[in-house]
């Protein structure tokens, strides 16, 4: 485990009477929130009108590599991307990152690069926040995503494609030093310069997020991402990341920020006047498991605090943060931003209100069988499970996902691998229900074996339909 940053001591400082108002208010409201998660008691806390040591204790360091690739034969150029780079770099320098970017490398050079970055994250602090963003064509074989290098043909047989591609995750997320309690964010916008829909496994494939990763794709596993044909415009993703970033509240964490990134994708290419755009608008995919919530803002050596805000709007957020059961999450949020539309936090509140209503009502479907039950939390929850929990109830498909494998049966306790209790098979179908891919499938993997073929056949059927084709290695084949 790290050791406690003098920035972390500062914030559980802070947050301690915080922590004590969540509890009190949970008790009030029965939600069953028995202590406060971790995420809340992380670094960055939004609320504190004190001026306390972490105003006087610098950012720690953000780096950022930056890879775009426009070159490519046969028609298959990309014109945005190179301003995809310019534009996301000042975006990101304006956030305080130290950004290396390079345009139109082949393989060599490319893992050369990667290589000399992931040195550098080494060196780094272990708390600093590590951003990896790579735009230009993008592949899946053998279950595989590859970030095709400039001058390959995307077009070419899978096996030209693999020996011309760097892997997201042997040549990138392996890579990189894997600190559970920090921040890594990657960022793949792998454009195509055609409109037309996909080919069952095409499209980049879903992937889980290693601990401290937040993973975010221009648009959904499996689905195009479209480019302009000029070099005038960015790609649609890559327009909404650098438009979000530069109007952002400075204390929208980054995991909110990707979900509005991904709010603003989808409404301006279903508004755009061409309607091939608007059939194929994006719905950009996040796969999260963060421990950590930083804030899209950098700290300041001795910069002023900012000014308190008014007792009954940290209330009403303290109350909002409390929540767990998600339509109890979705009201609250939704008063919230009727009540404080300009408040720094009313991003997160949309973040917390969408997602909760998507969750609610997948939890009003008969078949989702997970109940309130599941999200009562007693003084026993291990916090990691809290954190799951309050994230589950704000529609985290990721977050879902994990609290199922918590209840996966085990064949050595001599229960078969059945699931006696029912809460592996409604935390996957809420996953599922959520858009987790893989989820779905593990969940057809459970079925397969405890001799039910025909919601085999349905997870599995689903599992495909959002994007997720299981590597060879693994048992995925009909029985």
């Amino acid at each position: 485990m790290n050791p406690v940053t003098p920035m972390q001591k500062d914030t559980e400082t802070v947050t301690s009477p915080r922590r004590r108002r969540l509890l009190h208010w949970a008790t009030m409201a029965g939600s069953g929130l028995a202590l406060a998660p971790a995420w809340l008691r992380a670094a960055d806390p939004p609320y504190s009108g004190k001026t306390t040591e972490a105003t006087e204790t610098t950012e720690p360091p953000r780096l950022a590599l930056l890879i775009g690739n426009r070159d490519y034969p046969d028609d298959q150029d990309l014109p945005p991307i190179h301003k995809n780079v310019r534009d996301l770099r000042a975006a990101l320098e304006m956030r305080g990152f130290t950004v290396t970017d390079a345009v139109d490398l082949d393989l060599p050079s490319a893992r050369a690069l990667v290589d000399r970055f992931s040195a550098t994250v080494k060196a780094a602090p272990p708390d600093a926040t590590v951003f990896f963003y790579f735009s230009g064509h993008g592949a899946q074989v053998d279950a595989e995503n590859l970030l095709v290098s400039a001058r390959v043909n995307p077009k070419s047989r899978p096996e030209a494609l693999a020996r011309g591609s760097m892997t997201l995750t042997k040549d990138v997320l392996d890579l990189l030093p894997h600190r559970p309690d920090g921040l890594t964010i990657a960022v793949v916008d792998a454009c195509r310069t055609e409109l037309r829909t996909l080919a069952p496994g095409e499209g980049l494939n879903q992937v889980e997020a290693p601990p401290g990763y937040l993973i975010a794709f221009a648009t959904g596993a499996g689905k195009p991402a479209i480019a302009p044909n000029h070099d005038r415009d960015n790609t649609f993703y890559t327009a909404s990341l650098v438009r979000v970033l530069n109007n952002a509240s400075g204390e929208t964490p980054f995991s909110d920020l990707f979900r509005l990134v991904k709010s603003d994708t989808r409404s301006t290419m279903l508004s755009h006047p061409i309607e091939a755009v608007r059939n194929l608008a994006q719905e950009p995919f996040i796969a999260e498991n963060l421990k950590i919530r930083r804030r899209v803002a950098p700290r300041v050596a001795n910069a002023a605090p900012p000014p308190p805000r008014k007792e009954d709007e940290a209330a009403a957020w303290a109350r909002l943060e409390a929540l767990i059961w998600p339509p109890d999450v979705a009201r609250s949020a939704t008063q919230y931003i009727a009540d404080y539309p300009g408040s720094a936090l009313v991003g997160s509140a949309q973040v917390a209100r969408d997602g909760a209503l998507e969750a609610a009502k997948i939890l009003r479907r008969s078949d989702v069988r997970l109940y309130r039950s599941a999200f009562q939390l007693s003084g026993q929850t291990p916090a990691d499970e809290v954190d799951d929990i309050v994230k589950a109830g704000r529609g985290d498909k990721d977050a879902a996902a994990r609290l199922g494998q918590r209840h996966k049966p085990k064949t050595e306790l001599g229960s078969g691998g059945i699931d006696k209790s029912g809460r592996f098979e409604g935390w996957m179908q809420y996953a599922a229900a959520l858009g987790n891919g893989i989820a779905s499938y593990r969940l057809a993997l459970y079925y397969r074996r405890s001799e039910q073929p025909q919601l085999a056949s349905q997870f599995e059927a689903l599992a495909r339909k959002l994007g997720y084709t299981p590597p060879p290695s693994l048992d995925n084949s009909r029985k």
